[in-house]
């Protein structure tokens, strides 16, 4: 593990799994959270705003980390919220936060350009959940990768089945217009549905532990992943809850969690249709496009499972690293 801390703003629609990787992010030695910002997506708005403030509260830090407002619907597209999988208000269905803390003045587009602006190549941005706010900062700001120092993305589905459509996956179909420009502009390490599926799925038995730990993260993991294991034995005949986000940021947390990864052109089909959100992701080289964007193609398992017990059982994702 490096010394370096890592600043970072988190982009989320917060529902799920995004509490599970802002959790992580809060209680990781190795991440500064400089702030949360809410874009459209998993839930209803409002739902997403006090569930990202509940977690920040859970984790202690609430005082320390503003929670700004953003973009309430997609740039161009209508979209449909998914409650049928994170259950009723996002957090399983039982759970409906009402924190009483403020948010943050300001809209999030303006919080995250004027971080960067503030601190050119300090700062990096999480980005789990569709990509509105951030294609909006791109156009606030056309200097805004130079001024990033990373940008991790969970969306897309690469080469592989999507989990909203056949053809793509929920924050890519949300929002495609956000998605393609935030590809096409700037310099994104992807974690992808794909890679969940293989990696990032935590079963039954590892469920059934964590219900059975009396610690506070976890009960607040067996809530929120009670409806979406029904949805999974229901859709997918799994006893499963995948957790993309929390992927997502426990790369970021530990790179050395990354074993594989390649540099490919990606693009994201942004027309309604069939094909609406589709990520086409150029393993072979074949098209005539910028191989810019990291894709990460594996990671050890074993480790991502220990990040996430430590984390839920000992409140330190970092304990094992």
């Amino acid at each position: 593990m490096t010394d370096v801390v890592e600043r970072l703003i988190i982009d989320t629609d917060t529902a799920g799994d995004d509490t599970q990787a802002i959790l992580m992010a809060a209680l990781a030695d190795a991440i500064d959270v400089e702030a949360l910002t809410i874009v459209a997506g998993n839930v209803e708005f409002e739902y997403e705003v006090e569930n990202a403030k509940y977690t920040l509260d859970l984790a202690g830090v609430a005082d320390a980390v503003p929670v700004y407002e953003g973009a309430r619907r997609p740039l161009l597209k209508d979209f449909e919220h998914v409650d049928h999988v994170h259950g009723d208000g996002g957090l399983g269905g039982d759970l409906y936060p009402d924190t009483g803390i403020p948010s943050a003045d300001g809209h999030a587009v303006d919080a995250i350009v004027e971080t960067v602006r503030a601190s050119p190549g300090e700062v990096s941005l999480a980005c789990i959940g569709p990509l509105t706010n951030v294609a909006m900062a791109i156009r606030r700001e056309p200097d805004l990768n130079e001024l990033l120092d990373e940008v991790w993305v969970m969306g897309g589905a690469v080469n592989t089945l999507g989990n909203d459509t056949p053809a793509a996956e929920f924050n890519f179909w949300v929002d495609p217009d956000a998605a393609k420009i935030v590809v096409n502009e700037l310099d994104v390490t992807l974690v992808d549905w794909g890679l969940t599926v293989r990696h990032g799925t935590i079963d039954g038995d590892e469920l059934d532990r964590f219900a059975d730990a009396d610690t506070p993260y976890a009960e607040f993991f067996t809530a929120i992943t009670s409806h979406a294991r029904e949805f999974s034995k229901e859709r997918f005949g799994v006893d499963a809850a995948t957790q993309p986000d929390t992927l997502a940021m426990a790369c970021l947390v530990n790179p050395d969690l990354v074993t594989e990864a390649g540099t490919y052109f990606v693009d994201v089909d942004e027309r309604e249709g069939m094909t609406r959100g589709y990520s086409l992701v150029d393993e072979l080289g074949i098209t005539d496009g910028e191989p810019r964007t990291r894709v990460v193609e594996s990671v050890d398992g074993d480790v991502f499972d220990q990040m996430v017990a430590d984390m839920l059982l000992a409140g330190d994702p970092e304990q094992s690293l």
